[in-house]
């Protein structure tokens, strides 16, 4: 998968959030990945191996 993303990038991940979103705006880098649901503002941080695992694609 490709690692050429930055803060304030909409991921969109495999798995939909149980609010029915799929969209995800990074918010934060480093070792872990933080990242906010666009539709219910809920935000978790995943380490870059789990987050890589989940995205589907950035847009």
């Amino acid at each position: 998968m490709q690692n050429n993303y930055k803060v304030g990038d909409i991921a969109i991940m495999k798995k939909t959030h149980p609010c029915g979103g799929n969209e995800w705006e990074i918010t934060r880098l480093g070792m872990d990945i933080k990242i906010k649901c666009l539709k219910c503002g809920h935000s978790v941080m995943l380490s870059r191996i789990d987050f890589n695992k989940k995205l589907k694609k950035i847009k």
